[in-house]
């Protein structure tokens, strides 16, 4: 019963972050015009925002929750493991932070995609702040490394 008791509340809890997220990224996006680009806007601002809950542990914003922390990073794999498919199509929007160096370095863009939902799915067993701590340096490297070249600054 424990273990029900136990999914069903981290069900619960990342269903309530994916909305937040969501609820949050369709109102900073609602000027976007182009649906590929805000599909693509929302899977990323998914991840920054389950980022945003893991930092805000890792700071002492916020007590470390194990079942807050491991929906946050479920979002970001699940999120980041769809996103290179989400950016296939060159597509803009004078809202995009994307750059064209996506389209034109296409598979080292693929690469660090592919590196980030490895990274996270390898850190969805946060049990205290000390693995935390370690796993946002991984996951958190490869976010650093894709924003630095592919996202407008």
């Amino acid at each position: 019963m424990f273990q029900k008791t136990k999914l069903i509340t981290a069900t619960t809890i990342g269903l309530a972050l994916s909305v937040s997220v969501f609820s949050t990224a369709a109102l900073a996006h609602e000027d976007v015009k182009n649906p590929v680009v805000k599909t693509r806007m929302m899977a990323m601002e998914a991840i920054g925002g389950g980022m945003k809950t893991l930092v805000g542990m890792a700071k002492g914003e916020m007590a470390f929750d194990a079942e807050k922390a491991n929906a946050a990073m479920g979002i970001i794999a699940e999120k980041s493991a769809m996103a290179a498919p989400l950016f296939e199509a060159n597509e803009t929007d004078p809202k995009s932070e994307a750059l064209p160096a996506i389209w034109e370095n296409w598979d080292d863009f693929v690469k660090k995609m592919d590196d980030l939902a490895v990274a996270s799915k390898a850190n969805m067993a946060l049990a205290d702040a000390g693995s935390l701590g370690t796993a946002l340096g991984q996951v958190g490297g490869t976010c650093k490394a894709c924003h630095s070249d592919y996202r407008k600054k």
